[in-house]
This record gives structure tokens, sequence and C-alpha cells, in this order.
């Protein structure tokens, strides 16, 4: 005769619960490839954009930096934070993302098209290329620009080696994660926008702080 012990109904469905948990995050995060066939319109003077972010916000490794672009590519606002420790899931980011964009800047809604651009900045340990938690990344900065009326912009990673324009293969050794490091805390701007584009005295200024 054999003995043996039926798993209980609690145990099926906590592990239905945590298997349906697993897809819904793999569901909220993009790939490279479906990336680059959303039409993110691409930086001008990415170097230019991801420096002048470095020297705002001198992020550390885990910190997500969101900056609102107008027009002609000047610093409109932007904020830091630091990741939460959580699983890494586009929901949980596009909530993050959007709660800081609605402390520094009204939303376009009442447009009919955006007029303002947000990119991601997002300095991480390992490589240069993409992980998960990119690709949550990504999911969470489209989704919230939607909600907030805005058009969805360059996702940049800040490692060891460099800072990359995902999906674009554009990038640079310096800034890095490593660049003149400070303590973090929560940064926003909502007055006197800095230009990041070449030919601005401010821009210039920027670049030299970032040099140093």
């Amino acid at each position: 005769m054999t003995f043996g012990f039926a798993p209980s109904a609690a145990t099926s469905m906590s592990a239905s619960s945590a298997s349906a948990d697993s897809a819904n995050r793999l569901a909220r995060m993009l790939e490279p490839a479906e990336w680059a066939e959303a039409g993110i319109p691409l930086l001008r003077s990415p170097r230019e954009v991801v420096s002048g972010l470095h020297a705002r916000h001198r992020p550390a490794p885990a910190t997500a930096v969101v900056a609102v672009l107008d027009h002609e590519e000047r610093l409109t606002a932007s904020a830091s934070f630091a990741r939460r420790s959580i699983a890494a899931d586009g929901w949980e980011f596009r909530n993050a993302l959007l709660a800081h964009l609605r402390r520094v800047i009204p939303h376009d809604l009442r447009r009919r098209t955006p007029v303002r651009t947000a990119v991601l900045l997002y300095c991480r340990e390992g490589d240069e290329r993409w992980t998960e938690e990119d690709g949550a990344w990504m999911w969470g900065l489209r989704d919230a620009c939607t909600l907030h009326g805005l058009r969805c912009g360059a996702y940049i990673t800040l490692t060891r080696g460099g800072w990359q324009v995902l999906g674009e293969g554009r990038g640079g050794r310096r800034p890095s994660s490593t660049s003149q490091l400070s303590a973090l805390a929560d940064t926003s701007l909502d007055h006197d926008p800095v230009p990041l584009r070449t030919g601005g005295g401010a821009a210039q200024a920027l670049r030299r702080t970032a040099a140093r």
C-alpha cells in the first residue's frame, strides 16, 4: 500500500498565481525589435543629452532619470529616483515614471499630437546588452508617455562601459556609471530649462562640467 499527500488547493492556487504573475511581467516588457518598430524619434545630439542629464543628476547604479525635451531638444523638466527592490515589471516602472512626470511637468493630454518628448536614462550594473529589466523600463516609458500626453523618446542605459541608446546602436564611453558618483537624492527641475544642444553657452558649460 502506498501513502502520499495530494497538494492542497491553497498550494495549487499559489503556484498558479505565481506562474500567472510571471507571465504578466513578461508581457509588460518590450524586446529590442519591438522597440525599434515603435518609431521612437532619434535624438539629434544624444551625447549632449546624456552628458547634461549626468551632470545634473549624477546617477548611481539602480537610478532612473526621466527627462522631458521640447521640440528643439532643450531640457524642460527632469527627475531622478532610485529603483525599488522589486522584480522587473513594466507596470511598476510605468507607475514610478508617471508619478515623477506629474510632479515636474503638467500633462499634454489636451493636445491632438504631443509636442514634448520624454527620454529615460537608466544607470545600472552589467554591460550594454539588453536585459529583461531594460525591456520593462521600455514598456513603462512608452505607457507613461501615453498617459501623460508625451511622445515616447529614447531609452538610454548608463553602465561601467559608458552609455548606449538602445535600439539605435549609438553610444560612448563617457559618462559612465562610475563617473563622479555622489549621494543620490530625488531631484527635479521646474524652472529655467537648460538647453542641451550645441551652440549655447549653457550647453557648453554642461559639457565642461561633465568632462571634469
